[in-house]
């Protein structure tokens, strides 16, 4: 089944997340509370609510979206480019950008959209924000009522998992086992609340979120059987 998508009708995306706020501190008493509330079954006794605030950026009622990186392909006189692109700054603006890319070129149904454990992390988080935020939900984010094979997202891990469900790979794993260059070579998942708050450095997390995206682009060619993407047909206009 997988063969039988057309490659140009995926986007592919990954986001990247951190605390709302820089510091616990910032928080309101409320929301301190609920803060220590909500990673009481995670923290344990091992840590302070304070002290774990590092890893708000996982939930997306503590955390936002510094940006998205989405890419697609393109096939043109039978020769195949990867177009790479990115949505930073503001939450609220990178999210209605991203929301008008769906509705103007991704929203018809053979439209689906892929991300690495993108059903249980990237695509929940991205609808949660835009409805804090008071946006409307794009079509294919809108899953009320929907079976679920009507719902239009691919997801690698779970495609890798073949219906084990215990299973869990890291992307970094999984383009290793592929022999699928690693798209790690820089930061990790952990050091980027670091790198936005305290190092402000924006285009060093854009280019590591670009980096999953063509990571995930690649597996998929792989699970397909298809020849990997080469540097000179990755285009990246961020």
């Amino acid at each position: 089944m997988l063969q039988k998508i057309k490659l140009e009708h995926i986007l592919f995306l990954d986001i990247e997340t951190v605390p709302e706020f820089e510091n616990f501190n910032d928080l309101d008493e409320e929301k301190k509370l609920l803060w220590e509330s909500k990673t009481q079954y995670q923290r344990k006794d091992d840590f302070t609510a304070k002290q774990f605030y590092d890893r708000a950026g996982i939930w997306a009622e503590f955390g936002k979206i510094v940006c998205i990186s989405v890419g697609f392909f393109n096939f043109k006189n039978k020769n195949r480019s990867f177009r790479l692109t990115t949505f930073k700054g503001e939450e609220r603006d990178l999210l209605q950008e991203f929301s008008l890319l769906l509705e103007e070129h991704f929203s018809k149904p053979q439209h689906l959209l892929c991300a690495h454990n993108g059903k249980e992390f990237d695509f929940p988080f991205i609808a949660r924000r835009m409805l804090i935020h008071n946006l409307p939900l794009p079509t294919k984010l809108n899953l009320f009522g929907k079976k679920p094979w009507e719902v239009p997202h691919l997801d690698t891990l779970e495609l890798w998992k073949f219906g084990d469900y215990k299973h869990y790979t890291s992307l970094k794993l999984l383009t290793n086992v592929l022999k699928i260059p690693s798209p790690k070579d820089d930061i990790s998942g952990s050091d980027v609340r670091d790198v936005f708050y305290i190092e402000k450095d924006i285009a060093r997390i854009v280019d590591y979120c670009e980096k999953d995206v063509l990571a995930i682009a690649q597996v998929i060619l792989k699970l397909r059987q298809e020849n990997l993407l080469q540097a000179s047909e990755v285009i990246s206009v961020s």
